[in-house]
């Protein structure tokens, strides 16, 4: 039973908000209200306020449900870890937190892990959730070392299928900064590594093309300037050497991955800034540009063009193009036959 007398309702221009009680520190309700999440979002509230067995993982996983990393997750992401966390619970609550402040703990949440080793990215979802309450848990003082980061990832599924379309622009747009915002339309328009495109500077810019050498194969990329990428520029402030400036209005040194799982996260999208690299080149190949172009423009090594190609080129892209092409040889392949009872 959970009790709801302790709801505190508060309206503030025109919104209605729900907290757990009525005082300082208390944690705001994302959840609707008479909804069953609300009321699990409640009673997790309660036990954290209540400190739960602090010496045990129920009692971070408590604290975890009722703390604002939690409910800055959007609706759809707490509904597909919220049966996670509870799993968790099952399998390693009653365990004291000690026995994860170090490694031997490790094999056992394989182990456990590995129950759903059939769906690689099922298993994956149940690494990534305990990872995320652990990382909170060395937030708060309460760890000093996560035994899932040793765990590989079991899936390493082929990612030219995955692309970033409009719906998933605009849907990140909602709740991303304007700096994020920034770097993925540039990464769609240059098909440069996250890396390479934090470090791009306007010295890079010239009248008709982006010149830079990229980091990890030293090969030189030559991004024609076409007019989305120019009026993408034209909307950038020069705030600083480098095109693409934190919040702050400097270069970028750290924190843009951590906005980036931030921003995502929000946004409930199940892809990758890596992704963007195979949506630039698929924009590439759709627009017409042969294998050699798109190598020069992406900074490939001309030895690995096709290779590349099947690795970032959305394959219903590839296959079009191949369907294009044949027919057009067997249109000229009829047109060159001469009709029957022509004369020789």
């Amino acid at each position: 039973m959970v009790d709801l007398s302790t709801v505190y309702k508060v309206t503030s221009k025109g919104r209605v908000y729900y907290y757990a009680w009525r005082g300082k520190g208390a944690p705001r309700l994302s959840a609707k209200p008479g909804s069953q999440e609300f009321v699990e979002e409640l009673a997790a509230a309660l036990a954290a306020r209540k400190g739960g067995d602090g010496t045990k993982l129920s009692g971070l996983i408590a604290r975890y449900k009722a703390s604002d990393d939690w409910s800055d997750l959007s609706d759809k992401t707490k509904k597909n870890w919220r049966p996670w966390l509870d799993r968790i619970q099952e399998e390693f609550g009653d365990l004291r937190l000690g026995q994860f402040d170090r490694p031997q703990i490790t094999p056992d949440i394989k182990a456990w892990r590995d129950g759903w080793k059939a769906t690689p990215r099922t298993a994956d979802v149940a690494l990534t959730v305990f990872s995320r309450m652990l990382a909170f848990g060395r937030a708060e003082g309460k760890l000093s070392y996560n035994p899932v980061t040793p765990i590989a990832r079991l899936y390493k599924g082929d990612r030219s299928e995955i692309i970033w379309t409009d719906d998933d622009i605009d849907l990140l747009g909602r709740t991303a900064s304007q700096e994020i915002m920034w770097a993925v339309r540039l990464a769609m328009c240059t098909g440069l590594r996250q890396g390479d495109l934090l470090k791009l500077g306007w010295s890079h810019v010239g009248s008709t093309y982006i010149e830079v050498r990229t980091g990890k194969t030293g090969s030189t990329a030559l991004i024609p300037i076409h007019a989305e990428l120019r009026a993408l520029l034209a909307t950038i402030p020069k705030r600083a050497t480098t095109i693409l400036t934190s919040s702050d209005k400097v270069p970028w040194k750290t924190g843009f991955g951590a906005s980036w799982n931030k921003a995502v996260t929000k946004a409930a999208i199940d892809k990758h800034f890596h992704d963007l690299r195979g949506t630039a080149a698929t924009r590439l190949f759709r627009a017409g540009l042969k294998p050699r172009e798109i190598a020069g423009v992406m900074g490939w090594a001309e030895a690995h063009v096709e290779a590349l190609i099947d690795k970032y080129v959305k394959r219903d892209e590839v296959m079009k193009d191949m369907i294009r092409r044949l027919d057009e040889n067997e249109a000229r392949t009829a047109s060159a036959k001469p009709l029957k009872n022509s004369p020789d």
